[in-house]
C-alpha cells in the first residue's frame, strides 16, 4: 500500500523560505515520477513541480520557476520542495503525489492533477506578514 506522508508547512512571511517533505513508503519513489501540486479553496488542484525517475530534472510551473526546487533523497524514500522567496500568492494546501506506474508521464499529462495516482494528506503553507 502506497502512503504519502507530507510535512513541513507553516507561516511564514513574504520573501522567506520553507521546505516540505513528502514521507513515502509502500514504493521506491526513485523508480516513479512524483510531484508537488497545491489547492486553495474554491479552486482545482495547480500542478507546481514534478521530477522523473532516472533524472534528476525538475520541472515548473510558470509561477514558482527560478524560486522553488524538487528533489528527491533515495536513501530516505521522501521528495522534498525547497521553496524560497515566497508570495502571499503562495498559500495553499500543498500534496505530494507518485505516478501510478513506473513510465515516465508525458508533458502534457503531467501538469494534470487526475493523472496522478497517489495523493499525501496534504500540508498548509501561509506567507503573510
Amino acid at each position: 500500500q502506497v502512503q504519502l506522508v507530507e510535512s513541513g508547512g507553516g507561516h511564514v512571511q513574504p520573501g522567506g523560505s520553507l521546505r516540505l517533505s513528502c514521507a513515502a513508503s509502500g514504493r521506491t519513489i526513485s523508480r516513479y515520477a512524483m510531484a508537488w501540486f497545491r489547492q486553495t479553496p474554491g479552486k482545482e488542484r495547480e500542478f507546481v513541480a514534478a521530477i522523473r525517475w532516472g533524472n534528476s530534472n525538475g520541472y515548473y510551473a510558470d509561477s514558482v520557476k527560478g524560486r522553488f526546487t524538487i528533489s528527491r533523497d533515495n536513501a530516505k524514500n521522501t521528495l522534498y520542495l525547497q521553496m524560497n522567496m515566497l508570495k502571499p500568492e503562495d498559500t495553499a494546501l500543498y500534496y505530494c503525489a507518485s505516478w501510478g506506474t513506473a513510465n515516465n508521464p508525458i508533458m502534457s499529462t503531467m501538469t494534470r492533477a487526475m493523472a496522478w495516482d497517489y495523493w499525501g494528506q496534504g500540508t498548509q503553507v501561509t506567507v503573510s506578514s
